[in-house]
């Protein structure tokens, strides 16, 4: 597992702290003609002999460098300005394939998927995954008594920042509740509350405050339920 290790290492180094900014615009700009291009995957050459340390190991250092620089070029080609963001994940999503993928051929590991698979963590990723979209479909539904859109109409916000916070913190009073942190979820209340509740005082924010208010609490205690079914399950 330590090679695994070392392999991404190698990889978070080379893509996120030895690449500036500049290099990635200029690959941008000439793609497949850009020097830079090419000196980033020498690096990340580089950086895998020199972390993993084994000449012996050259195999691997040889496949997950080539995989790097075709992942990296075709990311080059496809991409538009408009599908950035969505190349970025996939890029860093092939890159981690290919390490594993690598690790496993090279060490001839067998993968137990029963082991992935048991009866826990299936409850476990059926519990994430009703955390997110499902609920907050769940909740926008609820919210239809109410005319929210009118509310809100004069309040600026980022495009569906609210669905992500309230995602992000289902998902977090989940894991602290599994974990046995219920303090944490005290924590977690009272930051949200300095921070969606400080600025609503004034009377005509009342019924803003009302929905918000709902919302969260509607929020957190599905995501509290939903932490103790799974603990009463497993």
């Amino acid at each position: 597992m330590i090679l695994l290790t070392k392999l991404f290492l190698a990889h978070i180094i080379g893509d996120f702290f030895l690449q500036p900014k500049h290099w990635v615009k200029e690959k941008e700009k000439k793609k497949l003609k850009s020097p830079k291009l090419y000196f980033h995957v020498a690096i990340h050459f580089a950086l895998l002999f020199l972390i993993l340390w084994d000449l012996a190991l050259w195999p691997i250092v040889l496949v997950i460098g080539g995989l790097h620089l075709i992942v990296d070029a075709l990311k080059l080609i496809v991409q538009k300005k408009k599908t950035k963001r969505l190349w970025f994940f996939i890029d860093q999503v092939l890159h981690v394939l290919v390490i594993i993928t690598a690790y496993y051929v090279y060490t001839n590991t067998t993968l137990d998927y029963n082991s992935i698979f048991t009866e826990q963590n299936l409850i476990l990723i059926t519990c994430l995954v009703f955390l997110t979209r499902p609920v907050s479909i769940i909740m926008k539904t609820i919210f239809t008594k109410w005319n929210i859109s009118k509310l809100t109409e004069n309040n600026e916000s980022l495009k569906d920042a609210g669905e992500y916070i309230g995602i992000l913190e289902r998902l977090l009073v989940f894991i602290f509740i599994i974990t046995n942190h219920w303090e944490a979820v005290g924590f977690l209340i009272t930051a949200k509350s300095v921070f969606r509740f400080g600025d609503l005082k004034e009377s005509k924010h009342r019924k803003l405050t009302e929905y918000i208010l709902i919302g969260t609490l509607i929020s957190f205690g599905i995501a509290i339920t939903v932490g103790l079914i799974f603990n009463a399950l497993t």
